[in-house]
């Protein structure tokens, strides 16, 4: 299997608070994605000056792309960055990491996540898009796209009406299976049509977690995932430390998050769809790939970051590979 992903390639700044006070100092509401300008950013960086800090490149669907690449699986993404510090930063981590990369760099100031984790480990985001945001129709081309059979967003790109459709019509002429992560509560509400004329027109697979579930049906996750299932060939409603539900046609499962020593949360749902997506392209059920998805998210969640080290993938391959051959267990 071959999956292009596109979104946001932005690169991570992340601080540990050490009191949730500077959350309500920043005006940032504890677990949503602000997007911010660049004198935000500024404010931001030196409200967070003294705090621990690490940097890595991240953006929804670009941790996601890295996670399957680095379990082997063939890779592209799509995305914008600038000529500058972050965005070679940028570059050179996910191609080291084995992503094939269709990426547009210009002369121009890079995205990035201002990634602030809670003592509980809840990440609050203050993103600068930057020339992210210039993604364009111009940007895809029939090309790239011939060279996958799968297509994954972010649902962080819905607020770009044009290219996200243009990109779907054309991964649906192609014949490839087409993916959205729904990405932040606050997103779905504020598009939600779009949202819902996206799973209804073009959507195969959908992730979401309860709180972007219920902004998008308005109930609660065992009730939404019923909604959303009717609309597309498979739906994953994930539930944070419960756990998450996948639902394909009238099957339904629940399977528990694995337990973990929470650290940050930063990509948990970007690994959870990773490691189901590696699931299910091994051609196992919705039971199989949900357990996977929980080992991948509960790997990322022990560490600061979207990046593991090679003694711990080394750990998620065996452990895969058990549950891939293990029996159903409904």
């Amino acid at each position: 299997m071959k999956i292009l992903g596109m979104g946001n390639a932005l690169v991570d700044v992340l601080a540990k608070l050490d009191t949730d006070e500077h959350l309500s100092a920043l005006k940032l509401p504890k677990g949503s994605m602000q997007l911010i300008d660049e004198n935000q950013r500024e404010h931001i960086s030196k409200a967070i000056g003294g705090l621990q800090q690490k940097m890595t490149a991240g953006g929804c669907a670009s941790n996601t792309l890295a996670a399957l690449a680095k379990m082997g699986l063939y890779a592209g993404f799509i995305g914008k960055v600038g000529d500058d510090l972050y965005g070679n930063f940028y570059l050179n981590d996910v191609r080291e990491i084995g992503v094939k990369t269709h990426i547009v760099q210009k002369q121009a100031s890079s995205g990035t996540a201002m990634a602030l984790i809670s003592p509980d480990g809840e990440r609050t985001f203050g993103t600068y898009l930057g020339i992210s945001a210039e993604l364009s129709v111009e940007d895809i081309s029939e090309e790239i796209f011939r060279q996958y059979n799968y297509f994954y967003v972010e649902g962080y790109l819905v607020q770009n009406y044009q290219l996200i459709e243009t990109a779907m019509s054309l991964a649906k002429k192609l014949n490839m299976k087409i993916i959205i992560d729904t990405a932040s509560y606050n997103i779905v509400e504020e598009n939600r049509d779009f949202f819902l004329k996206l799973l209804e027109e073009y959507v195969d697979i959908v992730f979401a977690n309860e709180e972007e579930a219920r902004a998008l049906t308005g109930l609660n996750p065992e009730e939404a995932i019923k909604v959303i299932a009717g609309k597309v060939e498979i739906a994953v409603v994930k539930t944070g430390a419960k756990g998450a539900l996948a639902m394909s046609n009238d099957k339904l499962v629940a399977v528990p998050a694995l337990v973990a020593n929470v650290v940050d949360a930063t990509a948990a749902g970007d690994f959870y769809a990773a490691g189901f997506l590696y699931g299910l392209f091994h051609n196992k059920g919705l039971e199989q790939c949900a357990r996977i998805g929980s080992l991948f998210a509960s790997n990322i969640i022990e560490v600061v970051g979207t990046r593991l080290e090679d003694q711990s993938w080394q750990k998620i391959r065996i452990n895969a590979e058990k549950i891939l051959s293990s029996p159903v267990l409904n």
